[in-house]
């Protein structure tokens, strides 16, 4: 699925880091240090986000906070929504989907309530960019049925055709496909008269998205070469990197590996160019396929590998992907062993996550692995599996097939009757002048009379309704954020707990340099990158005390109150312990001995005034 090369439809467009931004980004906080009004000085902090977000994440999300806040301040409600929607945006570039995903819906509220459509159904289309994204196509179709009128009444053909293209890819149904090639060559016409080559440029690569669900690779490269072009006048050179990748897979895909490789090699230069390190593990993803392609699995393995390490660790499809291709190849190369290990991680990742595609290949991998091995028992097993899986998805395409001519009908009647509303008013309001003709003054006095009291008694029945409505949506909110938060801190107590297999790592590192001396650079440029995700350890303390202070009702500002002199690394140990972690985790995350911890433990209770008998955990659970 070509979902990937949508994400800049919706989502803030990336701009990298350069010497004339960090100027722009030195200017906007000048003005922000002299503003007085709170919503202006909200929106400089938007901008600033804008700068920042794709190359300086930490430095974006400290500017989303302090916006949301002015706009909260100011009771702004459509700032908030838009507060919401930046902060879905910068999850997303960290691969922390449910997150956005939460952001996104507490957007969407804020602008359903304050009555604005478009704001809505745009936040309603991300929303289901990541539904599709995750596999949750039911959910998808749902929000993208209601921005269908939307967007018809607005006659915005760009976010229709994304709506109707979004609607193809949930249901593989190439009726919608036909309708949003429609929509986006409109708008693609509309943006040529204005002279906006940005805008031409991202809907050729709406357009070739298309062709390539279609199978119609001739005509996506073709697009994509015009779209590239564009990007280049505009000096867009992510967009560039981008592009140059998914022509690489379709060259591969019709076996023209020399133009294949010179795409991968413009999009390995271009993403290091402006440090955009998802392009190049995209770019070694590529060149891994090619590689395949030419049975040349040794290279292949080794580009596959590279990929892995600039990953992102949170983004698990793409991981999953990764493995079971690195599985793939090392089955091509007759190392059947390491190739059923990986594809047993894939597997594993796959299943956790729901990734059907993924697991259906992983499966059938496999399949191929043991029958090599001689295993045909367990072969045949899993060659079972993946059928199950295609032939559930095929049962599954069928029923929506028929569920998606429905809502083309539907939602053509929508359409329709848009532009046939006037004229209905007219009728109607025509109608209504006839029938006052006939009534009488005394029929009209009773009517009022009726009506009146009927309204007066209607009205506070819906208050009633409205209010009960009120306090139910209050409390689910409430009864979500909680949930959020207790999902990421124990996602931030995970990812803490998984440090200790860096330093594993680590060590086995170290004793490949001392094994085998030659292979001394290759193995000091892993521990590098090993170094690398490491780095952010401090960060990531400082996100999980976040979250365990929203949970805990600002526990280590209690911890403070009763010590003035508690130090940031026993207000940690305090943390742990509240979790209910025994020592021996506890020592584990921390990298120390258990002694040790005890030793802080005893240092800690005597900060907090605890005789011998007190007991350490029990204390901080009142807290």
């Amino acid at each position: 699925m070509k979902i990937s090369t949508l994400v800049l439809v919706f989502f803030l467009a990336p701009l990298i880091l350069t010497s004339q931004n960090r100027v722009k980004i030195d200017s906007i906080l000048n003005i922000v240090k002299n503003e007085k009004v709170d919503t202006t000085k909200a929106n400089s902090y938007l901008k600033l986000v804008s700068l920042t977000i794709y190359t300086k994440p930490d430095e974006a999300i400290g500017y989303i906070e302090k916006a949301i806040n002015l706009y909260k301040k100011a009771n702004h409600k459509t700032g908030i929504a838009k507060g919401y929607s930046r902060k879905a945006n910068y999850f997303y570039t960290q691969s922390m989907k449910d997150s956005a995903r939460y952001y996104l819906q507490k957007s969407a509220l804020i602008a359903e309530e304050t009555g604005n459509d478009i704001q809505a159904a745009v936040i309603r289309q991300n929303i289901a960019l990541l539904d599709v994204q995750s596999g949750n196509q039911k959910e998808a179709v749902e929000n993208l049925k209601r921005n269908v009128t939307v967007f018809t009444k607005a006659k915005d053909s760009t976010k229709l055709g994304t709506t109707y293209l979004l609607l193809g890819q949930s249901a593989s149904f190439s009726g919608f496909y036909t309708i949003a090639l429609k929509n986006y060559y409109k708008a693609l016409d509309i943006h040529e008269k204005q002279g906006n080559n940005y805008r031409m440029a991202e809907d050729l690569q709406s357009i070739a998205t298309i062709y390539q669900e279609q199978n119609e690779v001739d005509q996506a490269i073709e697009t994509l070469e015009r779209s590239h072009e564009l990007f280049i006048l505009e000096e867009k050179k992510q967009a560039q990197a981008q592009i140059q990748t998914i022509l690489a897979n379709l060259y591969t895909s019709k076996k023209d590996f020399d133009r294949a490789e010179k795409s991968i090699n413009n999009a390995f230069i271009l993403s290091k160019d402006i440090g955009y390190d998802n392009g190049t593990s995209r770019a070694h993803r590529a060149m891994g396929q090619l590689k395949i392609g030419q049975g040349q699995y040794e290279e292949a393995i080794v580009h596959y590998k590279e990929s892995l390490d600039f990953q992102n660790e949170r983004d698990i499809y793409d991981i999953s992907s990764i493995k079971r291709k690195l599985g793939e190849a090392y089955v091509g190369n007759g190392q059947y062993k390491l190739g059923l290990r990986y594809l047993d991680e894939s597997i594993a990742l796959s299943d956790s996550m729901n990734y059907a595609t993924v697991l259906e290949n992983a499966y059938f991998q496999k399949f191929i692995a043991l029958e090599k091995l001689n295993k045909h028992q367990a072969a045949l097993e899993y060659y079972k599996m993946a059928k199950k899986i295609s032939d559930s998805s095929f049962s599954i395409e069928k029923q929506n097939k028929i569920e998606e001519l429905k809502t083309i009908y539907e939602t053509e009647k929508k359409e329709a009757a848009i532009t046939l509303k006037d004229e209905e008013i007219k009728t109607l309001s025509t109608q209504a002048e006839n029938d006052k003709l006939t009534k009488t003054i005394y029929g009209i006095g009773m009517f009022s009379f009726l009506a009146i009291a009927g309204l007066t008694f209607f009205g506070f029945k819906q208050r009633l309704k409205k209010n009960k409505i009120e306090r139910d949506r209050k409390e689910e909110i409430f009864r979500q954020e909680i949930e959020f938060k207790k999902k990421e801190l124990a996602s931030q107590t995970l990812h803490l707990v998984q440090k200790n297999t860096f330093i594993t790592e680590l060590k086995e590192n170290l004793e490949k340099i001392r094994e085998a001396p030659q292979r001394f650079k290759t193995e000091i440029h892993r521990l590098l990158l090993l170094l690398k995700k490491q780095n952010a350890s401090d960060k990531d303390w400082e996100v999980f005390k976040s979250y365990f202070s929203e949970v805990h009702d600002n526990f280590d500002q209690k911890i403070k109150s009763i010590s003035t002199d508690i130090t940031e690394k026993e207000i940690r140990l305090s943390a742990f312990l509240r979790m209910n972690l025994s020592t021996k985790e506890i020592a584990s995350m921390l990298n120390v001995l258990p002694e040790s911890v005890t030793k802080s433990k005893y240092r800690l209770k005597k900060k907090l005034n605890l005789t011998k008998d007190d007991d350490l955990t029990q204390f901080l659970n009142t807290l």
